[in-house]
């Protein structure tokens, strides 16, 4: 593909440009350049109608059925029909195969089981069983990209070892499991260009058991995974204060950590293989220092992406984008995918109120303690699972990102020359920088730049602003956003 030089796409003389260029930061020179913060696109009426079809109503019913197992331990009830978790499993599966018959049994859902040995949470060898929904893609250059929701459907008391007393776990979180049944009800119904992959995930509580035994097996496989959600805690949006915002949501998006400790905390007696990774950790860390990409990994292109589509599809709803890999003393199940590689984040109701949260059912001092279905608000949580089916619709019609994004440093010069390597998708209409000042958590200007893999930024300094690549098909579909790294020689 040829490359692309940008002098005279604006309005604004080149003349102007050039003295303004001299005179004034790069985000004026951009705004007087014609180019501003991203218009919102045309309408995508598929997203639209898959917002439109989540049901509070369903999520409301699903929510109650999981509280009604009385307990969904890990270590509970497996060979009753109406108690304990091993009949709220079963329950998840035939849910998720009834909607893969309505929907023309695309959807094909499995249990994945594993053999948990004896360990901190787990004193015996126990079964941990996911319940797994896959949408495959149909495109034949994109179906083996994976896009991955969860939510934990067991549930704990106050000690996290009690798998007697109830537990009804109604935010924490079967309103995540409910919100990610409800998607895949509705995304089974239509065509996707990559593979989504649904997940009610056990053993959360017990250690990230479920999602920990996925990732690895998938890190394994060598499996391509875009994108992984994690619903967990998402049914309330009031806090233990009284606080009340039922518009706004916490995003924890955070890929750099997790490399940092591997790398400053390698595992004990690590082999060959563990030494190779943690070196190739150290390079990819050392790269992205010397770009000041510390908070442009994967994981954070994920946040911007889910931010922006999920704020889109909801006027007036905030998605708070948090760069921490989670909450204090807490942990989800996208920790075990972050762990690998692979880009996660976790959605999270605003304010959380921690007497609903891994409490035994009491009243205590005339408070209600527990976690029941009364402290959840069933329309919030489908406003959520609005937010997040945007965004995995969005990832699942666009293209993947550009490989290899680089960012010319080869001479002195206040322009910004990006190269890349051409995509192979057969719908593929061209690319777009996006770009934004180093302080903002969100990208603020964006250019289509057409079939090309070289641009030329002119006036833009790669000194001053951080740039991203992206690959965008015929229907305006948009990756995620690709880093360029340095290129010297």
């Amino acid at each position: 593909m040829p490359a692309a030089r940008f002098t005279n796409r604006a309005a604004v003389p080149v003349a102007r440009l050039a003295r303004l260029a001299r005179l004034a930061p790069p985000a004026l020179l951009a705004a007087c350049a014609g180019v501003s913060a991203p218009p919102p696109p045309g309408a995508d009426a598929v997203i639209a109608a898959l917002v439109a079809d989540i049901s509070a109503q369903r999520i409301e019913s699903r929510i109650r059925a999981l509280v009604g197992f009385g307990t969904r331990h890990t270590l509970s009830d497996t060979t009753s029909a109406t108690q304990g978790i091993g009949a709220a499993r079963r329950w998840i599966k035939a849910e998720l195969d009834a909607c893969s018959v309505a929907a023309g049994g695309r959807l094909q859902v499995a249990f994945d089981e594993h053999v948990e040995p004896p360990g901190a949470r787990v004193p015996r060898a126990t079964p941990v069983v996911n319940v797994v929904a896959t949408l495959p893609g149909t495109q034949a250059g994109s179906r083996e990209r994976l896009i991955v929701v969860s939510g934990h459907y067991d549930s704990r008391a106050s000690d996290v070892m009690d798998a007697q007393s109830a537990a009804p776990g109604a935010n924490d979180d079967a309103s995540g499991t409910a919100a990610v049944m409800e998607m895949a009800c509705v995304m089974a119904r239509h065509r996707f260009d990559a593979t989504l992959v649904f997940m009610a995930v056990a053993g959360e509580e017990q250690g990230l058991l479920g999602a920990t035994h996925w990732a690895a097996q998938a890190k394994r496989q060598g499996l391509q995974i875009d994108a992984m959600i994690t619903n967990d805690i998402i049914g309330s949006p009031v806090g233990d204060f009284g606080q009340r915002d039922a518009r706004q949501l916490r995003l924890f998006a955070d890929g750099l950590t997790p490399l940092l400790r591997l790398v400053l905390r390698p595992p004990a007696n690590q082999s060959a293989d563990d030494a190779a990774a943690q070196e190739a950790v150290r390079q990819q860390l050392d790269a992205l220092a010397r770009a000041g990409g510390n908070a442009d990994l994967p994981t954070h292109q994920l946040g911007r992406h889910l931010k922006e589509i999920g704020e889109r599809a909801l006027p007036g709803f905030q998605v708070n984008l948090i760069q921490r890999p989670d909450r204090y003393l807490r942990g989800g199940d996208h920790l075990p995918f972050l762990a690998r590689g692979y880009p996660a984040v976790r959605f999270t109701e605003p304010f959380e109120n921690f007497r609903h949260q891994h409490q035994d059912v009491r009243i205590e001092n005339g408070v209600r303690y527990g976690d029941l279905p009364e402290f959840v608000d069933f329309a919030y949580v489908a406003d959520v699972a609005r937010i997040n089916i945007a965004g995995l619709a969005a990832l699942a019609r666009a293209p993947a990102a550009p490989k290899q994004a680089r960012i010319e440093v080869l001479e002195l010069t206040n322009d910004t020359a990006l190269r890349w390597e051409p995509n192979t998708e057969d719908d593929l209409a061209g690319y777009r920088v996006v770009w934004r000042e180093t302080g903002s958590p969100v990208w603020q200007h964006r250019r289509d730049v057409g079939m090309v893999t070289r641009v030329v930024m002119t006036g833009l300094s790669k000194d001053n602003l951080i740039f991203g690549v992206q690959a965008v098909d015929r229907d305006g579909h948009a990756s995620l956003a690709a880093f360029p790294l340095p290129l010297s020689r």
